[in-house]
């Protein structure tokens, strides 16, 4: 009996670590899942955060825990991607796998941190999506975003309250890319947040300047999951600013051009031999010749 159960132990340890095939809730399943996050997936994220200078532009310091993965449409994005506008227009569905056990609450942010500001020549942020009281374990790995606060008489909602419903991304003519971030936010003590508050707070007008760190400190959540894309002006950009009535679509950014502070140079080696008429000829290879214009 001892050989038997032993042999059903090994076994078990050969089974392959997902939730279509094991049981999340047995922890070899999350030990194995989070080995095999950890030895490609999880670098990969760190790197963008490191590359797209995630941390210290949106948080001083942040260590994901969470495996999040998002898929537009059915088209699985890696991170850091730019995406088509038109693949953007509706909110993606996460895929999120947590290695610990038990329940907890999550809040969801997706917010834009490159949004032009003509003003004052810099960069604001944005808020495009945000979530709360959420309710997450082991065993639960996909969520809809689309499905958030949606009507029961005609889907099947998903558990958690919807504060600012999605924006899609985009980016005027001109303008570098856009960094879009989602973010998992877990609840301290597992306390529920007020969605009335929230909506009357960030909805709205409340989307302009959010600020992922001061939401984080107000409220008591801890940065748990991150993934990103990128946005920028396509094709498809004009027609869906269009359809969700988002102004700008007009206007385009143009590099304004620094002029050099030094003095002119004058003409010297090759070019400074070779300006009298005898190198006439060779005029025709070189723009620093003195009353010559081209």
């Amino acid at each position: 009996m001892a050989k038997v159960h032993l042999l059903s132990r090994r076994t078990t340890h050969l089974l392959p670590a997902n939730s279509e095939t094991g049981d999340m809730n047995k922890p070899i399943y999350r030990y194995l899942a989070h080995r095999k996050w950890t030895a490609m997936e999880r670098k990969i994220i760190l790197q963008r955060i490191e590359q797209f200078h995630i941390v210290p532009d949106l948080l001083p310091k942040f260590e994901p825990v969470v495996d999040v993965k998002m898929t537009f449409r059915g088209y699985k994005v890696a991170p850091g991607a730019i995406l088509n506008s038109r693949i953007t227009e509706t909110a993606p569905t996460l895929r999120m796998q947590v290695f610990d056990k038990g329940e907890r609450l999550f809040s969801i942010v997706v917010m834009d941190s490159d949004v032009p500001d003509p003003e004052t020549d810099s960069f604001q942020k944005r808020l495009h999506f945000l979530a709360t009281n959420i309710p997450w374990d082991p065993a639960r790995t996909s969520l809809p975003l689309t499905k958030l606060g949606g009507d029961p008489a005609t889907s099947t909602p998903e558990p958690g309250a919807l504060v600012v419903p999605w924006l899609p991304a985009f980016s005027q003519a001109g303008a570098p890319y856009h960094r879009l971030s989602v973010f998992v936010l877990q609840h301290n003590n597992d306390a529920q947040l007020d969605a009335t508050k929230l909506k009357e707070l960030y909805d709205a007008e409340g989307r302009q300047g959010f600020s992922l760190k001061s939401f984080r400190d107000k409220f008591g959540l801890t940065p748990v999951g991150f993934n990103m894309f990128r946005t920028v002006w396509d094709e498809n950009t004009a027609d869906v600013m269009a359809r969700h009535g988002i102004p700008g679509a007009d206007i385009e950014f143009k590099h304004q051009r620094v002029w050099s502070l030094k003095p002119p140079r004058k003409a010297r080696g090759w070019e400074a031999k070779r300006q009298g008429p005898k190198f006439r000829h060779l005029w025709k290879y070189t723009k620093r010749i003195k009353g010559l214009k081209y």
